[in-house]
């Protein structure tokens, strides 16, 4: 059964949802101050659990009234990693210009140039039709230094899976206030950090509910054991899974190869190819609007445009 349509928020709410962003923002890469909705985000510090681990970075989004929201991790990709844990931790505030985009989904209807002319006619009549049903009621979003490991495999990914389950989940959800349950609980990233996003989530279906991947940097030989790695979490706890590509992402064949062994061995999913690169321009525009919507409808038990 599909829930009734929330009221809209209110002016307030917005506004504190999005620390007064400014919504208009040139699609070239951030070399001055933070935006005004900086003022929104939280910054977490966490010391080194044990020797050889370096210290962790994440900003915390907690909007007003932050115990009625889901919570959704998002990762960055390689191009914060090799810059270090702060530049990192704020990738999806100051690189890829969240607050912009939730901005105008708190203001819909979307248009071309919210998604930088990055969408079909058709697409975009989708995900405005999911919003004037069910207006966006908001996330809480952290953002984690996502590490550039050198082993890529599921236990390579081990301790930062480790980090985010035991550490970053229980502070975020201590300081903000949002919802604990796995069913309202979601990881996704872009690049390098869709990977990660992956092998996290997929090893924690006990933690989280909903499972996203944009324009993963996965190799079509991995396919198998992505598809592995899927069926034993689905064995354990149904998750919502996606993967996000677009037409001239390097790793579009890589994600198809992925969806199709998916598909062959019955793990339920979805996959979106959106119009454009991969690149920051495709961050602030599809990446992080589809990233925001899907998350928020899922987690809220809403069907996802």
């Amino acid at each position: 059964m599909r829930s009734a349509p929330p009221s809209p928020p209110s002016l307030t709410r917005r506004r504190a949802l999005l620390g007064l962003a400014a919504l208009a923002a040139p699609a070239c890469r951030r070399s001055g101050p933070p935006p005004a909705a900086a003022a929104a985000w939280k910054e977490l510090a966490f010391a080194p659990a044990s020797a050889g681990e370096g210290p962790q970075r994440a900003l915390l989004l907690a909007p007003e009234g932050a115990a009625t929201l889901p919570m959704l991790v998002a990762l960055h990709g390689r191009g914060e990693a090799v810059r270090g844990p702060e530049a990192g931790a704020r990738g999806w505030r100051d690189d890829y210009r969240l607050d912009a985009a939730l901005a105008r989904i708190l203001s819909p209807p979307l248009t071309p140039d919210d998604l930088g002319q990055m969408v079909t006619p058709g697409r975009l009549a989708q995900l405005n039709a999911s919003l004037k049903e069910h207006p966006y009621r908001g996330l809480c979003i952290a953002t984690p230094f996502t590490p550039d490991l050198r082993d890529r495999s599921v236990e390579g990914a081990a301790g930062f899976g480790r980090f985010v389950v035991e550490r970053l989940l229980p502070r975020a959800r201590a300081e903000s206030g949002c919802q604990a349950a796995r069913e309202a609980t979601g990881i996704d990233g872009v690049s390098l950090g869709g990977r990660v996003a992956l092998l996290v989530g997929l090893s924690h279906p006990d933690v989280f509910g909903a499972v996203g991947a944009l324009q993963p940097a996965v190799r079509a030989d991995e396919a198998e054991r992505f598809s592995a790695l899927a069926r034993r979490a689905m064995e354990r706890r149904a998750v919502a899974l996606r993967l996000v590509s677009s037409e001239a992402d390097p790793f579009l064949p890589a994600i198809q190869a992925l969806s199709d062994r998916l598909r062959r061995d019955g793990v339920a999913h979805e996959l979106l190819i959106a119009p454009g690169p991969h690149d920051y321009a495709w961050n602030r525009g599809p990446g992080g609007v589809e990233m925001v919507l899907w998350h928020e409808r899922v987690q809220r038990g809403l069907r996802p445009p």
